[in-house]
């Protein structure tokens, strides 16, 4: 498998597209939910965070069957 620096650079791209989505669009209420997360347990934001990555594995598997 040979590294392909412009797919990874575009991958790059969009993952700083995704996180700033929120951002942007919900800058109002971004405060709020940030304090909500920050008051979850360490154990709560791993599970979500886990969730998060096998859904992306999920998604890219598809994308590349």
């Amino acid at each position: 498998m040979e590294f392909d620096g412009k797919t990874f650079l575009t991958a790059l791209g969009l993952a700083f597209i995704l996180e700033g989505l929120p951002y942007f669009l919900l800058a109002e209420r971004m405060p709020t939910v940030l304090r909500f997360l920050s008051e979850r347990p360490a154990p709560e934001l791993r599970r979500l965070g886990l969730t998060a990555i096998l859904a992306g594995l999920a998604v890219v598997a598809l994308v590349r069957w």
